[in-house]
Parts: structure tokens; sequence; C-alpha cells
């Protein structure tokens, strides 16, 4: 078992009340499974992956990182086996460096020391490593990320993610920001990158389409818990309409559920979703009483 987490309570001081973001959750991710999360705003998403990150200390409860109680840890600790993909393209990336430069930091993720020497061989292997992604991103070493457009700068976040192989990769909406199209080239290059890295993945996502169709199980957040477990056949025989009842049955369903055609034949569903027609909302995600800058 690659990560657990055993009855992880957290708590946040909002407008002088306390939002409870995760009461008692109970988690086991797999070597090498995937898994889409989904859930309407105020679920506890986003306090999900800040706790196994170690950018947020639970208040109670236990996480464990292969085999290891990490709950102490901080994140710095932590990032050698996790790595996190955020929503902005630009988080994952240091814009006054260059494509190279970034590459080369991200293989150096949880060693000491910053040195970095790149060597014509390590080049060439970056190189290679780029134009696996199918971007076009091989002949633009020497290009600062700041010249890069958002899906390229975010295909190129997610190969730094995966770059030292970390145990467990953090996937917190991260094609939310892009357009359709760079949205599905960053998802199919996830997919391909987590598989062929063997890595045990959390996604995050508002869309049901997605959660359906990627991953060998969906889990379903409210309040704090975890509703729903769906392993992939049973998933994917549901079907989006499935899924909206099983939201509407569990009372997670309010006004954040919306219908949003986006020019194909189906009808993607968006949790927490931008009143704007096929766009994702990227505003915080969470209740309206908490104050801001608190996202749970």
């Amino acid at each position: 078992m690659t990560l657990e987490l055993l009855q992880v309570r957290k708590s946040y001081a909002a407008g002088g009340e306390s939002v409870l973001a995760l009461a008692g959750m109970d988690l086991t991710l797999n070597d090498g499974e995937f898994v889409t999360v989904i859930g309407s705003n105020g679920a506890g998403k986003t306090s999900l992956l800040n706790v196994i990150a170690g950018s947020v200390r639970p208040d109670e409860g236990q996480v464990r990182l292969l085999g290891r109680d990490v709950t102490g840890w901080p994140a710095h600790r932590r990032a050698r086996w996790i790595g996190r993909v955020f929503q902005d393209p630009r988080q994952g990336t240091a814009a006054h460096l260059t494509v190279a430069e970034n590459l080369a930091l991200a293989q150096r993720k949880g060693r000491r020391g910053l040195r970095f020497a790149l060597t014509r061989s390590r080049k060439s292997a970056l190189r290679e490593a780029l134009a696996r992604l199918g971007v076009g991103l091989e002949g633009r070493l020497g290009e600062r990320v700041t010249c890069l457009s958002g899906g390229e700068r975010q295909a190129l976040t997610v190969l730094m993610a995966t770059l030292s192989r970390p145990s467990v990769l953090l996937l917190d909406e991260h094609t939310a920001a892009l357009d359709p199209a760079n949205a599905e080239r960053v998802l199919v290059l996830t997919e391909r990158l987590v598989r062929d890295g063997g890595i045990a993945t959390l996604m995050v996502t508002h869309r049901m389409d997605q959660a359906l169709a990627m991953g060998d199980r969906l889990m379903m957040l409210h309040k704090g818990r975890a509703l729903l477990n769906l392993p992939a056949a049973e998933k994917r025989a549901l079907g989006v309409e499935g899924l909206v009842s099983l939201f509407r049955h569990a009372g997670c369903v309010e006004d954040e559920v919306l219908l949003s055609h986006v020019g194909s034949a189906e009808t993607p569903v968006l949790l927490g979703a931008s009143p704007r027609r096929g766009e994702v909302s990227a505003e915080p995600d969470a209740p309206a009483t908490a104050s801001p800058g608190v996202r749970v």
C-alpha cells in the first residue's frame, strides 16, 4: 500500500466559526492505483490533498506513506515521494528559468543541494522526455517558461511532477484553467505518464465525465467524508446521469451542479462550475461561509 489515511480530521476557523473540512477521513491508495475524486464546493477535496502533501497538518488522525507515519512531516520532507500539480500552470514552474533548467530542478526534487549541471547528455535526455509529450517543446529547451502557452506550461508541469518518479501524484483540478483542446491533451499526457511510471495518483476534478472515464476508482466526497468508492467497471457502467442521481440521493447536489454543453455530443456535468458556459470556476473550493483564502 502506497498511502493510507486513518480517521483524519481537519477544521478551519472562518468568520468566527469552525468549518469542518475533513471529518474522520479514511483512505487507502494502492501501488500504481489511479483514483479520481469529485465533490461539490466545500466537500474537502483540496484539504485532502493538502493533508497528504504536508502543507496542512491534520487536527487528528494519521497519514502513512509507504508504511511510515508521516503525519508530523512538513511538505518539504515529503516532497521526494509526493508530486503535485495545481490548477494554475504558473504554480508548478519557475518563471525566471528556462525549460531545461526547470526540468533539471525537477530531477533534483527531494535531494540535498541545488547544484545541477546541464551537460550535453542530460540535455539530450531532457529533449527525449519532452519529445514524448508530443507538444513540440523538445526544440525549446533554452526558452524561459514564460514564453510557453498555458497548455504547454501545464504539460511541462505534469512532466516535472513525474520526472523524479514520486510514489504519489496529486492533481488538483490541473486542467480546469485550460481550454477544452489543451485540457484533453494534458489529460491524455497525464494518464500516459502515470501508467508508464506506475505512480499512485489522486486526481481531483469538477468534471464528472473525466471522473468516470479516467482512473481505476472514483471517490465522491461530501462534507469531509468519502460517501462513495466505485471501481472502474462499476463507475463506467454508471454513466454521468447515474452519478448525478447518486449525488442527489446523498443530498450533495444543489445549485453548484450545472449542465454545460462544450461543443460535443455528450453533456459533461461540472461540480462547482462557473455560470459561464463551458468554463470551470477557478474560485476557491470553499463554502460561502468561509473567510477569504480558506479553501477546503
